[in-house]
């Protein structure tokens, strides 16, 4: 079985949960608390960062995109980054889109700020940050609008990472209960749709001790 060593609210570590369970892989968590630097997890990635998964035969692939590409090529037939150059190249700008700008403009801002903040104990959050954040995330559920009001799916008619990319990231920020939903409903139901997937039953399933989510987080219907 897959072992995947992750944290709660980081949206690379969902990004493969995600993946994995539109592959319908079996695979089994380990909470790796990076801030620790334990020596036995840098000789897995020297980076001391998570995602790392360690598949069935001891092949250890760090890092949530190369993970998410080599899962993708190893296991099942249906692709989820695109079966042609064009397509692939859409799925992937797509993913980079949240996995460096959402993540700089908005969970930097928010998840950080609010969450890991006051697990690491490194003081109060930053007002500026928070508000900030609070800015950026309607330029991008602006921009998930845009294309859902033109494509099936955010890359094209297909579910595809990128999908599965985005819904991480906004998953993390939902958990706080900072989604502005009612102001974007085609994100809205582009998420909906998303959530909805039993792929995503994990991720509804978290709780972080000492911080539970809002009470819509697991709700279908909002």
């Amino acid at each position: 079985m897959i072992t995947l060593y992750h944290l709660w609210l980081s949206p690379g570590c969902r990004k493969v949960r995600l993946l994995m369970g539109e592959k319908k892989l079996e695979f089994n968590m380990q909470i790796e608390k990076t801030w620790r630097r334990e020596a036995d997890f840098l000789a897995l990635n020297p980076t001391g960062e998570v995602p790392v998964i360690v598949d069935e035969d001891g092949t250890k692939v760090c890092g949530s995109q190369v993970i998410c590409e080599y899962l993708d090529e190893m296991y099942g037939t249906l692709s989820l980054i695109g079966t042609g150059a064009v397509e692939r190249a859409e799925t992937r700008r797509l993913i980079e889109w949240f996995d460096v700008k959402f993540q700089d403009e908005v969970i930097q801002n928010l998840v950080n700020e609010k969450i890991m903040k006051r697990f690491l104990g490194l003081g109060e959050p930053n007002s500026n940050a928070i508000r900030a954040g609070h800015k950026n995330i309607h330029i991008h559920l602006s921009y998930i609008d845009w294309l859902v009001d033109r494509r099936k799916w955010l890359a094209g008619d297909e579910l595809s990472l990128a999908d599965l990319a985005a819904a991480a990231h906004l998953s993390c920020v939902d958990y706080l209960g900072d989604v502005p939903w009612a102001d974007h409903p085609s994100a809205k139901d582009w998420y909906a749709k998303v959530k909805s997937r039993p792929s995503f039953r994990g991720l509804l399933a978290d709780h972080i001790p000492g911080a539970p989510p809002p009470p819509h987080y697991a709700d279908l219907d909002f």
